[in-house]
C-alpha cells in the first residue's frame, strides 16, 4: 500500500514528472465541504457511528443496489467480519486468487482457516473460473474473488461453481467501488462484498475505512453485531467479535466525495482508452502487453496495469523514475510464495500465471485528474526506453 502519493497541485508534467496519485487536485475543490462537515461532528460529539455513518450506509447500499451497507474501521476488517459471520475457522478451507493484496488471505489465516491459493487469467488478472472449480473440496466453506484494479471477476463462472457446491461467495471489492459484472455491481453478486475507503481507492477517506455489503438480513444483524465486539445490547455479548468500528470524520469526508465518484470513476476509464490510443500510435502495444477488458461491464480502473515482458520491467521502471514518473508493482510476489504462507507448501511453479504476473506487471498513473499531456509524457519515456534498446 505505499504509493507515492503527490498532495501538490499546479506542477509542470514535464520539469516535475507525473506522480502516480495526486490527492490534492481531487481534494483542493472540496476543502471547504469537508471542513465544514468535520466541524460539524466536532461540534455534536457523534464521534463513532454517528449520523454520518447512517448516511454512507445508505449511499453504498443504494449506489451497490444491496439491502444492507455496514460499515466498519478497514477494508481489511470488512474481509474479516465477513468470514467470521460465515463462521469460518479452523479446519475450513477458503478458495482465493494468490495474485492480490495480503489482506485478501490474511483474513482467513486470522481466523484459523487455510488459504487455498488459485492461479488467474492472465488477461483480467483476476481468479480463473477453471482454477476453483479444480480446487473445490469437502473443506471448501467459501470462494473469495478479488475484483482486481477495478474489473470485476468472471462472476458468472465462479458462481456457478459456488452455487453447485452449496459454498458461499465473499466478494473482494476493495477496488471496485461502482464496478459491474453484466449489470450487477461489485458487492451485489456474492453472500457478503467488502470494499476499503484507502485513500489510495476510486473513493478514498482521509485515513481507514471500509464497509461490508449484503441482501441477507440475517448476516447484515450479524456483521452490525461482530464489529461492536459481538455486543447487543449493550455490554451483553452472545458472541466475541472485534472492535471495528467506523469513525464519523471518515464518514463525513467519504460523504462529501461521494457525488463524485461516477465523474472521477469515468474519467479514469478516459484516461485508460487514452493510453491505449497512445500506446498504440506509438507501436508499443506490440512490445507491452496493455490492460484488457475482459468481462461484460464496468471496469473502474482504480489501476492502470500493464505488462513489460523479457525481464525489462525493473529497467523501465527505473528508467520512469529519472523523469519522475510514479509507478508502483501490484504485486511483486505471490502470496503462496510469502514467507507466512510457506508451512502450506506452495512451491515454484504451482501457480505460474501468477508467478509470471509478480514478473511483468507494472501500474501507470490513471487518477481522475491526470492531464492528457502527462499521459503523453509517460508514453513518450516508455517509448524512448525501447528505442534505447
Amino acid at each position: 500500500m505505499s504509493a507515492t502519493i503527490n498532495s501538490s497541485a499546479g506542477c509542470n508534467p514535464i520539469t516535475q514528472g507525473v506522480p502516480l496519485l495526486d490527492l490534492g487536485r481531487q481534494h483542493a475543490p472540496l476543502k471547504d465541504q469537508i471542513a465544514a462537515a468535520l466541524g460539524r461532528i466536532w461540534d455534536t460529539g457523534a464521534f463513532i457511528l454517528g449520523p454520518d455513518v447512517k448516511q454512507l450506509e445508505a449511499n453504498v447500499a443504494e449506489y451497490c443496489g444491496v439491502r444492507h451497507a455496514i460499515g466498519c474501521a478497514s477494508g481489511s476488517d470488512a474481509l474479516l467480519l465477513a468470514l467470521m459471520a460465515l463462521g469460518i475457522g479452523p479446519g475450513d478451507e477458503v478458495i482465493l486468487p494468490s495474485f492480490t493484496f495480503f489482506a485478501t488471505a490474511s483474513a482467513v489465516a486470522r481466523l484459523g482457516a487455510r488459504p487455498v491459493f488459485a492461479d488467474i487469467d492472465p488477461g483480467s488478472f483476476n481468479l480463473a473460473p477453471s482454477e476453483v472449480g479444480r480446487l473445490v473440496r469437502p473443506a471448501t466453506k467459501a470462494i473469495l474473488p478479488v475484483h482486481l484494479f477495478g474489473q470485476c471477476a468472471d462472476m458468472d463462472g465462479i458462481g456457478q461453481i459456488a452455487r453447485a457446491a452449496g459454498i458461499p461467495i465473499v466478494e473482494d471489492c476493495a477496488q471496485a467501488i461502482g464496478a459491474e459484472f453484466a449489470g450487477r455491481r461489485a458487492g451485489s453478486m456474492g453472500r457478503i462484498g467488502c470494499f476499503s475507503f484507502y485513500p489510495t481507492k476510486n473513493l478514498g477517506g482521509a485515513g481507514d475505512g471500509g464497509v461490508m455489503t449484503t441482501n441477507d438480513d440475517a448476516l447484515a444483524h450479524k456483521l452490525r453485531m461482530l464489529r461492536v465486539h459481538g455486543m447487543e445490547p449493550r455490554y451483553y455479548h452472545k458472541v466475541v467479535g472485534i472492535n471495528s468500528r467506523l469513525d464519523s470524520f471518515q464518514a463525513a469526508v467519504l460523504n462529501v466525495k461521494f457525488p463524485h465518484l461516477d465523474r472521477w470513476s469515468d474519467s479514469r476509464a478516459a484516461n485508460a482508452k487514452r493510453y491505449g490510443e497512445l500506446f498504440a500510435a506509438a507501436g508499443l502495444d506490440r512490445l507491452l502487453g496493455l490492460p484488457q477488458h475482459v468481462t461484460p461491464g464496468r471496469h473502474v480502473w482504480n489501476q492502470y496495469v500493464i505488462r513489460v515482458p523479457g525481464g525489462l520491467r525493473d529497467p523501465l521502471r527505473a528508467f520512469l523514475a529519472e523523469a519522475k514518473i510514479g509507478t508502483e508493482i501490484y504485486y511483486p510476489l505471490g502470496l503462496h510464495a510469502q514467507e507466512c504462507f510457506r508451512h502450506l507448501g506452495y512451491s515454484e511453479g504451482d501457480l505460474p500465471e501468477t508467478e509470471r504476473a509478480t514478473q511483468e506487471v507494472i501500474a501507470l498513473p490513471i487518477f481522475p485528474e491526470l492531464t492528457a499531456e502527462e499521459q503523453q509524457f509517460v508514453v513518450e519515456r516508455i517509448a524512448a526506453f525501447f528505442a534505447g534498446r
